[in-house]
Parts: structure tokens; C-alpha cells; sequence
């Protein structure tokens, strides 16, 4: 938007300065034309008059020492002419022209020239002049005077030069003020831009100055910016604090409760043993979603962690020891390829607990001989974790949805989870500036996908 705006006032200002550079360029020239056309008509004027009196007397002696001299001391051509169009006296080396036929059928007929072209920097480099001479309305002859422009096109060239370094300056000067002006008019909204890409990334705390320089309705516009955004991060910050607060204060009673139905067992029979439990697999679903909810608010409403060089292999390993322990118990494979050292940038235990809630999930999902993959490579500066299962995987609608939160597939209900987990694993992943994909594998199965940047070699 600077640019387009720059541009613009860069297009306004040249055009108002070629507008007034111009005109006055070839007002100077139009000026300087009409001089010269005055001071050569005013020559042939006299040399005219010379002219009726040559041919009346019959003596043109002393007229050609005069044109002669003329021509020497200006550079110019003369032709002297009588009314039969003969050439009485010529002076100069150069042809007068194209133009002087027509100058000089015009000044048979009594008719002087009273325009000259336009003398510019580029030429014409001579003008003609013819003049009748004669007395009333009787021509006795005519006088042609190819004068040379050289002095008036220097004249102009000097003044079209002073006017083009004037316009350079005048622009030059203008377009800073016009990049300074549009800079202090896209001050404001520099601000709002980099405040609405930080809350974006999700530093919701970023907010614009507001009182620096600007236009008025665009500073007002950030005032009411901040206030917006501080209305949306206190709503935010009162839905999470609510949903720590709730789940943390249901786990009282959801424990005394629990411990209440454990006393009830001796007291059971026979028949109420599968309610029982029944009610105690609920009531251990209970706990664990409430766990999910708390771990999910404190992720939302904790400061982010601080990133730092981390070898991956070194914190997925004693996390993958004890998954191992956990898949031969529900009849499943679980492999891992792993590189001896993979430093990437993120907070601490930021991939465990990502593996731990993809593994967990494809070790429900995988059927029994199946095999669950756990691959850590880098590709392409970014350290990637695969977590993959050959279970029955997801449809195309599916996985665009997986990631929502309290999400389950239709197909999955009896399958124990709260649908919080791969939301959980999505925040961390984004908290540490990193992505979680979910891919279809082959030829059946899902992949969990971990990408995070990988450290910079020191």
C-alpha cells in the first residue's frame, strides 16, 4: 500500500510539474521566435528599401555592398530579386531553402512574412524571411533573407536547461516530502498490521502505540483497536481461567465420589456387579477427560515455553521404553527408527508428549498383530516425527476434522478417549512454532506428522 500510495503522489506531483515546466519551455521559445522574426524583418525592411531605390536609380552598387556585408557579419544568405523573379544580388554560401519559393510568390504579392516555425533547441537551424519592396501598391522587387538560428537555439536550450534542472529539483524535493508524508500516513496502520500478525502467532498481549505520529482517524482507529483487542484477550482469558477452575475444582468431588463407590462393592450382589463396574469405567472416563480439559486450559492460558536446542532422540527415548512395555499387552508391534542425535528448536518435552498422545492413540486403533511405526528423521531443515499405525485410519472428511476438539469418528465410539488428545498435541505443536499433520498410510492406517525447525548448527 506505501508503494501504491508513493507512486500516486509521485504521479500527481510529475504531472503538475511538467504542467508548469512546459508551458513556460515553449512560452520562452514562442518569445524568442517572435524576436528573431522581428530582428530579421526589421534587416529586410531596410534592405528593401535599398532595393526600390537600387532599381529606380538603376544602380544596385552600393546594395550589394551592403548585403554582402550582411551576410559576412551574420552568417545569413540574402537574395535581391526583381518583380520578374531575376536575381539582381545573392550573398552567402548557403541555399536559402525550401521555404523561399513560397516566401518570395508571397512577397510578389505585397505580402511580408509574419511567422516564423517555432524555433526549438532542435531546430529549424534557419528561418526565411522575404520582404516586398516597392512603393504603394507597386512591387518593384523582393528581398529573401535565410537567416541563421543559432543564438536564438542557444538561448532557448540555456533556458529549457534551467527550467529542466528547476522541475529535477522541485520534484526531487517533493517526492521526499511525499515519501516522508506517506510514511506519516501509514504509520498507523505499519502498527495495526505488525499488533494483528503478532496476535495471530498468538502473542494475544501485542497491541499498537496509538499515540505516535499519524492522521488523527487512523490513531483514533488504533485506540479503538487496543480496546477491542483487550476486550477479546480478557473474554479468552475468563473462558480458560473457567475451564482450569472447573476442572480442577470437579476433581474433589469426582474423587470422593469414586472412593464412595469403591465402599459400595462389599455391599453389592451378584446382580449389580457389571453396573458397578460399569460405573466405575465411567467414572475413570470422567477423571480422564477432566485431566485432558486441564492439561488443554494450562496449554492455552500458560506463558508459551521458551524454545531451546533440543535433542529429540534423547527425550523420545525413555518415552519409547516404556511404550514398549505397553504395546506387546494389547498385542501390538511397535518399531521406532530412530538417528543417534536430531537437535531441534522447541520447548522441553514438547515431541514427548506429542509421541505420547499420537502412540497412545494408534495403539487403541491398531488391530491385534498389527504394527505401530515411530520414525524421527530431518527433512528438509525441520526435524519430522512419524507416528504411523496400520489400524483402519480415517476418511478424507475425517481427518480434516480429527484435530477439533471432544472430536470422535462415528466409527470409533466404543473405542475409550475423551477427543481431546490430538487437539492437545495440535497447541503444543503450534506453541513451539511447529505443525501436526495427519496423513492416510499405505496401503491402510494414519500418520501423525510432527514438523518442527531444526537447530542451527554452532
Amino acid at each position: 500500500m506505501r508503494r501504491r500510495l508513493l507512486i500516486t503522489y509521485l504521479a500527481l506531483i510529475g504531472g503538475l510539474v511538467l504542467a508548469l515546466a512546459l508551458p513556460l519551455g515553449l512560452a520562452y521559445a514562442q518569445k524568442r521566435t517572435s524576436e528573431l522574426l522581428l530582428d530579421r524583418r526589421a534587416d529586410a525592411t531596410r534592405m528593401a528599401e535599398l532595393t526600390d531605390q537600387a532599381v529606380r536609380a538603376g544602380d544596385t552598387s552600393v546594395l550589394a555592398a551592403d548585403v554582402r556585408r550582411y551576410a559576412a557579419l551574420y552568417g545569413a544568405t540574402v537574395e535581391v530579386r526583381d518583380n520578374t523573379r531575376t536575381v539582381l544580388i545573392s550573398a552567402g554560401t548557403a541555399a536559402p531553402g525550401a521555404d523561399a519559393a513560397t516566401a518570395t510568390r508571397r512577397a510578389l504579392t505585397g505580402r511580408t512574412t509574419e511567422q516564423l516555425p517555432l524555433v526549438t533547441p532542435f531546430g529549424p537551424r534557419r528561418v526565411v524571411v522575404a520582404e516586398p519592396a516597392g512603393r504603394d501598391a507597386q512591387v518593384a522587387g523582393t528581398v529573401l533573407l535565410a537567416a541563421p538560428t543559432s543564438a536564438a537555439r542557444r538561448d532557448i536550450a540555456v533556458v529549457w536547461c534551467a527550467l529542466a534542472a528547476a522541475a529535477a529539483v522541485a520534484f526531487t524535493v517533493a517526492a521526499v516530502a511525499a515519501r516522508r508524508l506517506t510514511r506519516w500516513t501509514l504509520r498507523p496502520v505499519a502498527e495495526l498490521d505488525a499488533a494483528t500478525e503478532a496476535i495471530a502467532a498468538g502473542r494475544l498481549t501485542a497491541r499498537t502505540t496509538a499515540t505516535g505520529p499519524g492522521p488523527s482517524e487512523l490513531r483514533r482507529l488504533e485506540v479503538r483497536f487496543n480496546a477491542m483487542a483487550d476486550a477479546v484477550a480478557a473474554a479468552l482469558d475468563r473462558q480458560r481461567a473457567f475451564v482450569a477452575d472447573a476442572s480442577h475444582e470437579l476433581r474433589t468431588p469426582l474423587a470422593v465420589l469414586s472412593l464412595r463407590l469403591e465402599n459400595l462393592h462389599p455391599h453389592l450382589g451378584t446382580a449389580g456387579t457389571g453396573e458397578y463396574e460399569r460405573a466405575m469405567e465411567e467414572m475413570d472416563r470422567l477423571g480422564a477427560l477432566l485431566d485432558d480439559l486441564l492439561a488443554l486450559a494450562r496449554i492455552e492460558a500458560g506463558t508459551p515455553a521458551v524454545a531451546e536446542p533440543i535433542d529429540l532422540v534423547a527425550e523420545l527415548h525413555p518415552r519409547l521404553a516404556a511404550w514398549t512395555e505397553v504395546a506387546p499387552a494389547r498385542e501390538v508391534t511397535l518399531r521406532t527408527e530412530l538417528p543417534s542425535r536430531l537437535v531441534a528448536t522447541c520447548p522441553p518435552e514438547t515431541a514427548g508428549r506429542i509421541a505420547d498422545i499420537a502412540i497412545d492413540n494408534a495403539i487403541k486403533f491398531a488391530p491385534a498383530g498389527g504394527t505401530v511405526t515411530v520414525e524421527l528423521s530431518a527433512v528438509e531443515g525441520s526435524a519430522v516425527l512419524r507416528v504411523t499405525d496400520d489400524g483402519p485410519g480415517l476418511d478424507p472428511e475425517e481427518l480434516a476434522a480429527a484435530r477439533n476438539r471432544f472430536w470422535r469418528s462415528p466409527r470409533h465410539g466404543n473405542v475409550e478417549g475423551s477427543g481431546l488428545g490430538l487437539a492437545i498435541a495440535d497447541e503444543l505443536a503450534r506453541a513451539a512454532n511447529g505443525t501436526l499433520t495427519l496423513h492416510p498410510a499405505a496401503p491402510h492406517g494414519l500418520t501423525v506428522e510432527l514438523r518442527l525447525s531444526l537447530a542451527e548448527q554452532t
